[in-house]
């Protein structure tokens, strides 16, 4: 994105909106003054332009049902634009602990209700997750009989198998496994009870275990590895390439890839980093979303720190739209009000595309990151 463009967008906020005062409000991102907030109009959005670069969405994770966002008025009216979002990510409601919470008693009751909702405005969805070392039931982190290879092996086998059994096709796809491999040291296996117990073998058997219902079934739902850190190269990202040539040489099923993008303000990697990742695992066969994308700031953030954020946004989207096999861009929610940010890093928010000047049950305003998403999508591509 040029320097002229993020110019132009700053005149344009100046002549949209004065800058908010701060609200008391529960929520420490919606406190954060914004000078750079967007003159755009509603009647073309992310998802219309993500469509229209080829793409098959512009989407978001929203934690529906049973939290806030779902009594919002006003951010459930952006989430069910058409315009924005074509395409939504069960931030909580897929994950073990919530499917499985007692061994072999599944609770199916909040993600029916997610996907009755996101059909309902039309929105595709990417189901979030099988197999992770986080948000795990209290009888897989301490259970009463400690596990062997084969016991815990039958547990992941059981949850993939009836998770992708019951919600089949309604599904685009699964995160079958979420978050394998450490940042330090960079590349191996994270230190789990799936790893500890049955070793990076637990990977393969997840995919296997849905690729046995897909087959038995006649599914069409593709099979993703979702984690962070594999955005630019590096040892991580080196191993997610290899295990996806791994599966892909043993005959196991693997569609595609989830660059999760949680970056930092001035951080943030480069459009040619991201682009030359996004090529490497599409010339593995597989296609590649960028499913989390968020860019936080330390608050409140500076004029300075809003124009780069602009930039951050700009060359993540950017480097999904020149590549053909990057077929989505998914932001993990779209306004501070319900950012998992400020909770999880401490003085840190302001990442995602609108805010609420005033707090929850208040009308959101676009940030200046939303021009530079569109920008990025309705631009000229490079091709790949």
């Amino acid at each position: 994105m040029s320097m002229r463009s993020l110019a132009t967008v700053a005149a344009l906020a100046g002549a949209a909106f004065a800058a908010p005062a701060p609200a008391k409000t529960t929520d420490v991102s919606a406190t954060t003054t914004t000078l750079l907030a967007t003159a755009t109009n509603k009647a073309f959005g992310l998802n219309d332009a993500a469509k229209q670069a080829g793409k098959l969405w512009f989407g978001t994770a929203v934690d529906i049902p049973g939290t806030g966002e779902a009594q919002d008025k006003f951010y459930f009216r952006e989430f069910k634009s058409p315009h924005d979002f074509g395409e939504a990510t069960p931030a909580n409601i897929m994950k073990f602990d919530a499917t499985e919470p007692e061994q072999n008693s599944f609770n199916f009751t909040g993600g029916d209700y997610f996907l009755d909702v996101a059909e309902q405005y039309g929105k595709q969805v990417r189901c979030h997750n099988l197999i992770w070392q986080s948000q795990l039931p209290n009888w897989v982190n301490n259970p009463a009989t400690p596990w062997t290879n084969k016991t815990l092996s039958k547990v992941l086998v059981n949850h993939v198998t009836n998770l992708v059994e019951h919600f089949g096709d309604r599904c685009y796809s699964w995160d079958v496994v979420n978050e394998a491999f450490a940042d330090s040291p960079a590349g191996d296996y994270q230190k789990n009870v799936w790893f500890n117990n049955i070793g990076p073998e637990y990977v393969p058997m997840a995919f296997a275990a849905a690729q046995k219902v897909i087959e038995k079934n006649g599914l069409k739902v593709k099979l993703y590895y979702n984690d962070y850190n594999i955005e630019s190269p590096g040892a991580k990202t080196t191993a997610a390439l290899n295990l996806v040539s791994e599966l892909k040489g043993r005959g196991i099923q693997i569609d595609g890839v989830g660059l999760e993008s949680h970056f930092i303000v001035g951080s943030t990697p480069s459009y040619h980093q991201q682009l030359q990742t996004k090529r490497a695992f599409v010339r593995e066969g597989v296609e590649v979303v960028i499913t989390e994308l968020d860019v936080r700031a330390t608050l409140p953030p500076s004029a300075a720190e809003q124009t780069q954020q602009v930039q951050d946004y700009y060359d993540s989207v950017k480097s999904c739209v020149d590549v053909a096999g990057c077929v989505g861009i998914v932001v993990w929610d779209f306004d501070d009000t319900y950012s998992w940010v400020p909770s999880t890093f401490a003085g840190q928010g302001y990442a995602d595309l609108f805010f609420q000047p005033h707090g929850a049950n208040h009308p959101l305003v676009k940030k200046a990151a939303y021009d530079g998403v569109l920008e990025a999508l309705t631009g000229a591509a490079e091709g790949v």
